[in-house]
């Protein structure tokens, strides 16, 4: 049976029925006394601002698991200071701890236990481990937390032995950096005082390694071993001079040493070196790891990592993260210093890791077997599931192209690495030391360890990461062309034009854009660029844009073919109006606008600007509308190609309206009176061959009628001459219709006479007037 404390203070412990768990439990929050932690608290009255109540050191607590006769390990009722990093180390840089290491935390800010979170286990060792390096898990960023509980669930099913000097580590990164000193303001001026030696409960049975002395001898990696004895050494508290870490505000990088006979020249790189955080910019305390870094030869390929953790966190808390991996690999796990060369955070800000200088080919502890010819880049957070961010994934390839350019290394090959270790990889592939293997130059640290890091999300993301580095520019493409139209597959200006890009490489890859017409460069942008503009001479041309990557590789677009020309279109046939049929008033007389417009290119449409607004196809001709009667209005329409170029005519028309009291009569006919009839009036009959003559001057005339179901036929005649049979029978009764019209091509003196059928059982007309337009 295993007990666990729930919750982080005096909560009592509960008896529970575990046959396959040995649980760790402790609870958070020192209580004063027993020699074990003591708090020391600000006093208002030393209050000396918001900078000086901000800056908080970084602590690691180590807590050790008491034995106990049943042969299980749980924690004492202890409580700790504020912490954010979590792992669990044990006495043995060689010995593996045989289960699954589970952890929750109990959020500073939430108030809430989070859930239950796997530690990774399965770390690289360190090649030339010294004998006091520990063996310990991935450390896990939580955040801002106060309450831990850890369980250990074995492969086996059972609750076996756990490697001796069993340890749960927390790391408090402090708050040691003026940007974090802002964001940190109201957080308590609380801090913990060293404590004795010893005073940390541990098994007397299993001693840790933590207070032997320090271990230079550790040629094979690099690293050595600081104490970890469970006291708090408060390092020296930074000035309000130090840097802020911020991505739009880098802190240049550590100056690598002068040349020696051990230490290096820097050599120069076919690509630019990106913005670094520099170690003092993220708040490293240099005096926990003072030895001096070693070197290799050169730096033949780039592994990826990632360090765990929740992907949550802010980009502001970056540094404190870098800076709790540091305080972890260092005080935890004994090394010489963090083991990665380089970090990097979701918002693509890169800081430097292992010291020794960023343009120098340092030997780090990052990849097992492999450090000797290469270096190691750590994004900030879990990618088992999760993608990195394209700002992440370009800070990868421009720290692997620059350090790779260092020495020549296409990113985007390979190379042959000579193992350091005998091993396999994730992917089950034996490497026996000494033989050389062949490893893309931009690798995921499961290629040459059994791990899943860097996760199977960012593991595929690698090719990504492999062509932005070495270029050309991928997925370049030009998007729209301003100042001209586009007609089938040429684009037509009148020679002042804008060209639009994208490109899936990020800008920060991109040297420059390049503007090509005909061939020849016409204008060149930043790599941030997403435009460019030309005037082009009269006549075809080819445009296309050409990127340029920092590597010197270039890429360039589809040619667009693009036409500058300046003749307008025409209107072949002028905007005129016609009478059409309908229903007639004196504000609305329905009416056909008619054109057709042309270009010696491409016509792209015509607008009618007035009376009212419409925009019509380049195919269109006509167009129904109305006009006020006895007004001249102005029609008012504007041809356009797809240069831009464009010509406008406006012809006026005045639809007229004649009463039938304007008409000759002829035979007998009878006055209505009614609302309904144009002027309240019209005339009847019913008498065969009684006929009305109307004369006027216009180009469209329109007869204006009533309808209905006893309404008979008429014959009508234009300049004397029959032209057609209209029947007037309707099932529904309608007023003011225009039945019959007719159009000519220009205006003169026409008459239009109608003259009654007599139809047999309906021989009723009734006239309403003429229309016509002048």
């Amino acid at each position: 049976m295993g007990y666990v404390v729930s919750g982080r203070r005096s909560h009592a412990y509960r008896p529970l029925s575990l046959k396959r768990r040995a649980w760790l439990t402790l609870g958070a929050v020192v209580l004063g006394g027993g020699g074990i932690v003591t708090y020391a608290v600000a006093s208002p009255s030393g209050d000396h601002g918001a900078t000086g109540r901000a800056k908080r050191p970084v602590k690691v607590y180590d807590l050790a698991l008491k034995g106990s006769e049943s042969g299980k390990r749980e924690l004492p009722r202890t409580d700790t200071q504020q912490f954010s990093m979590v792992g669990v180390s044990w006495t043995g840089a060689a010995k593996r701890l045989d289960g699954t290491v589970q952890v929750r935390t109990h959020g500073l800010d939430s108030g809430e236990w989070s859930s239950w979170q796997d530690l990774e286990l399965n770390i690289d060792p360190l090649e030339k481990p010294g004998p006091h390096v520990r063996g310990a898990s991935e450390p896990l960023w939580v955040g801002s937390s106060d309450g831990v509980q850890v369980q250990v669930v074995h492969k086996n099913g059972t609750t076996g032995s756990l490697p001796k000097g069993l340890e749960v580590n927390l790391v408090d990164p402090g708050v040691v950096t003026a940007a974090e000193t802002k964001s940190a303001a109201a957080e308590p001026a609380a801090f913990v005082a060293e404590t004795s030696p010893g005073a940390t409960p541990t098994d007397s049975a299993e001693p840790t390694d933590s207070t032997a002395p320090t271990d230079s001898a550790t040629p094979g990696d690099g690293t050595t071993v600081a104490p970890t004895d469970g006291q708090t050494t408060t390092p020296p508290a930074p000035t309000d001079s130090t840097p802020a870490v911020t991505p739009s505000d880098s802190v240049p990088a550590s100056p690598s040493a002068s040349a020696s006979p051990t230490v290096p020249a820097a050599r120069p790189s076919t690509v630019p070196e990106p913005p670094i955080v520099a170690r003092a910019g993220w708040g490293a305390d240099e005096s926990i790891s003072p030895e001096a870094p070693e070197y290799n030869p050169d730096v033949k390929a780039v592994f990826v990592h990632h360090t765990d953790g929740a992907n949550d966190y802010s980009c502001t808390e970056s540094a404190s993260i870098v800076r709790g991996i540091y305080a972890y690999h260092v005080q935890v796990e004994g090394w010489k210093d963090i083991g990665y060369n380089f970090l990097v955070d979701k918002c693509g800000t890169v800081f430097e890791g292992r010291k020794g200088g960023v343009d120098l080919p340092v030997l780090g502890a990052h990849t097992y077997g492999w450090n000797r010819e290469s270096t190691g880049i750590a994004v900030l957070g879990d990618y088992t599931t999760t993608s990195a961010s394209n700002a992440a994934l370009a800070s990868i390839a421009r720290v692997a192209a620059w350090k790779l350019g260092q020495y020549g290394a296409d990113p985007a090959g390979t190379t042959q690495l000579t193992a350091g270790a005998g091993q396999k990889n994730y992917f089950g592939t034996s490497f026996t030391t000494g033989t050389k293997y062949t490893f893309q130059r931009i690798s995921g640290h499961r290629d040459g360890y059994n791990t899943q890091c860097p996760g199977g999300s960012l593991y595929a993301q690698l090719p990504t990461i492999r062509a932005w580095a070495a270029g050309p520019v991928q997925g370049l493409k030009t998007t729209t062309v301003d100042g001209a139209g586009l007609s089938g597959s040429t684009y037509y200006t009148k020679g002042a034009i804008t060209v639009h890009w994208t490109a899936t490489t990020p800008s920060s890859l991109i040297k420059n854009f390049q503007l090509l017409v005909d061939g020849k460069v016409v204008a060149t942008t930043s790599g941030t660029a997403t435009s460019a503009a030309a005037t082009l001479a009269l006549g075809g041309h080819t445009v296309a844009v050409r990127a340029v990557h920092q590597s010197g590789k270039t890429a360039t677009s589809a040619a667009l073919s693009v036409m500058a020309e300046t003749t307008a279109p025409t209107f072949t046939t002028t905007p005129r109006l016609s009478l059409r049929s309908g229903t007639v008033n004196t504000t609305a007389v329905p009416v056909t606008l008619g054109w057709k417009a042309t270009d010696d290119k491409a016509l792209r449409y015509v607008k009618l600007l007035s009376p009212t607004a419409a925009t019509y196809g380049a195919t269109t001709t006509s167009a129904g509308s109305t006009a006020k009667s006895g007004t001249a209005t102005t029609w008012s329409m504007r041809a356009y190609d797809y240069a831009g170029n464009s010509r406008t005519s406006s012809p006026a028309f005045t639809p007229v309206i004649l009463q039938e009291s304007s008409a000759t009569k002829s035979g007998s006919w009878s006055t209505r009176s009614s609302s309904s009839y144009l002027g309240g009036k019209s005339y009847s009959s019913a008498s065969k061959g009684a006929s009305l003559t109307w004369t006027f001057t216009g180009r469209s005339a329109a007869w204006v009628v009533s309808r209905a179901s006893t309404s008979g036929q008429v014959y009508v005649y234009v300049d004397g001459t029959k032209v057609s049979t209209v029947d007037l029978k309707s099932a529904a009764t309608l007023y003011r219709q225009a039945i019959w019209t007719k159009s000519w091509s220009t205006s003169a003196k026409h008459t239009v006479k109608i003259v009654l059928v007599g139809t047999s059982g309906r021989p009723t007309v009734t006239t309403d007037g003429l229309v016509y337009l002048k």
